[in-house]
C-alpha cells in the first residue's frame, strides 16, 4: 500500500504510549508505518504540529495530527470498527476502562522505578540511539544523559522515593503472580480478544517491564505467563478473537481490580477534590497546569510492606477516570447495579461515588477545563 494510503506514527521502542498505541494498530490492522522520533523529527514534524514534544504522534492519510493513545483509539475504533475493543457488556466495558486507568496513569511507579533504578545505563544508551542515531556510541551516551534528565528526576513527583522503592517493588511482584494465574487461563483480559484494558497495561509492561533486561528477566522469571501475554499483544493475529460470552468477568481479574481498588482509586478521588478546588479558585484559567499540588497515597496496600508516601496531583488523572465513570453512568439502573455489585465485592462499591461536578477536556492537544 502506498504511503499516501497510510497512517504514520512517530514512537519509538523504548516510549511506554508507543508501545500501547503500536499493539492497537497491529490487532486493527490499521495501514500504518511507523518512524522513530529522532531529533529532526521532534524539530520539524512533533512541536510544530502538537505543540510541544511528546510521543507516540499519529498522522492520519488526510493529514490529520492526533496525539494522546486513549484519544487516537476512540478516533480509529469509529473508522475501523471489525472487532471493537471496547466490549459491549456493562460490566466487561466499565471494568476494561477501569484496567485502561491502571495501566496507563498508576503503573508508572513500577516502571518508573525499574527502568531508571535498575536499568539506568541500558536506557540511556537506548535514549541516545533513539534522539541521535547520527552518532557515535560515546556521543549517543552523552545525548542519552541529556534526554534522560526529566524523566530520572521525575520519580519523587509521582511518588518513588528511597522510603517507598520496596513498597513498590512488592505491589509489582504481587500483581505480577495475579496477572500470571489470569494469563494461564486466558490470552487476554476479558477472553480470546484484546480490550482497551490491555491496551492500558501493555504499555508499561512491555515498553518498560519487559523490554528494560532487568526487569524483563523479572518477568520471565516469576511470570511467565505475563511475558506470553506480552508477546501476543505486540504480534497479534489481527481482528481475531471474542469477548467472553454473557458479559462474564474471570474471578482471576478480583485480585486485580482489589489492588487498583486499594492503591489507586483514593488517589483518584483525591484528584476529583483537588481538581474542583482548583478549578473553583482559577475561574480565569482554561488551561491545566500539569500537577496542582501533592496528596498521600499508599502501595502494597494489606501487605507487610506497606507503605505511605506522597505524590503530585495530576489532572490528567481525573481526564482518564471520566473514560469509566461515563460509561458507569451512561448504563442502566439495573446494568449500574450488576457493576456496582462487582465491584463491592473487592471494597469498591463507592468507585464512582465521588460526583466529577468539574469537568476536564482535551482541546488542541491541551488539557482545559470542560
Amino acid at each position: 500500500m502506498s504511503s499516501s494510503k497510510q497512517y504514520t506514527m512517530y514512537g519509538g521502542e523504548i516510549s511506554w504510549y508507543s508501545g500501547k498505541l503500536r499493539a492497537y494498530l497491529r490487532y486493527k490492522d490499521v495501514p500504518h508505518q511507523e518512524l522513530p522520533s529522532g531529533r529532526d523529527v521532534y524539530k520539524t514534524i512533533i512541536v510544530p504540529r502538537v505543540g510541544w514534544p511528546v510521543i507516540p504522534v499519529l498522522i492520519s492519510p488526510d493529514d490529520e495530527v492526533m496525539q494522546d493513545t486513549s484519544d487516537i483509539i476512540d478516533a480509529l475504533e469509529r473508522r475501523f470498527v471489525q472487532a471493537p475493543v471496547l466490549p459491549a457488556g456493562p460490566k466487561q466495558k466499565v471494568l476494561a476502562l477501569m484496567f485502561e486507568v491502571y495501566g496507563d496513569e498508576w503503573l508508572g511507579l513500577p516502571a518508573m522505578h525499574y527502568r531508571w533504578n535498575h536499568n539506568t545505563e541500558w536506557i540511556i544508551q537506548q535514549f541516545g540511539k533513539l534522539t541521535r542515531p547520527d552518532l557515535d556510541e560515546a556521543a549517543q551516551r552523552e545525548a542519552g544523559e541529556r534526554a534522560c534528565k526529566p524523566f530520572r528526576g521525575s520519580l519523587p513527583f509521582i511518588g518513588v522515593t528511597a522510603e517507598t522503592q520496596a513498597a513498590v517493588e512488592a505491589s509489582y511482584e504481587a500483581l505480577l503472580t495475579d496477572l500470571d494465574a489470569h494469563f494461564g487461563k486466558f490470552d487476554f483480559l476479558f477472553g480470546s480478544r484484546p480490550s482497551i484494558g490491555d491496551y492500558g497495561l501493555i504499555g508499561p509492561l512491555y515498553a518498560h517491564l519487559y523490554r528494560d533486561p532487568a526487569s524483563g528477566d523479572l518477568m520471565n522469571r516469576i511470570a511467565p505467563n505475563v511475558s506470553a501475554w506480552v508477546l501476543r499483544m505486540m504480534d497479534p493475529e489481527p481482528l481475531a478473537g471474542e469477548f467472553l460470552p454473557d458479559d462474564e468477568i474471570p474471578p482471576t481479574l478480583l485480585p486485580i481490580l482489589q489492588r487498583m481498588i486499594d492503591e489507586q482509586l483514593p488517589v483518584i478521588h483525591s484528584s476529583i477534590s483537588a481538581i474542583e478546588q482548583w478549578l473553583s479558585a482559577n475561574p480565569g484559567e482554561q488551561e491545566l497546569p500539569r500537577s496542582i499540588g501533592r496528596h498521600r497515597f499508599r502501595i502494597a496496600v494489606g501487605t507487610d510492606a506497606e507503605v505511605e508516601g506522597e505524590r503530585m496531583i495530576f489532572p490528567f488523572v481525573q481526564w482518564m477516570w471520566q473514560r469509566p465513570y461515563d460509561a458507569y453512568y451512561a448504563l442502566s439502573d439495573a446494568d449500574k447495579t450488576q457493576v456496582q455489585d462487582l465491584l463491592a465485592q473487592v471494597g469498591g462499591a463507592n468507585a464512582f461515588d465521588v460526583p466529577v461536578t468539574q469537568r476536564v477536556e482535551r482541546k488542541n492537544f491541551k488539557l482545559v477545563r470542560g
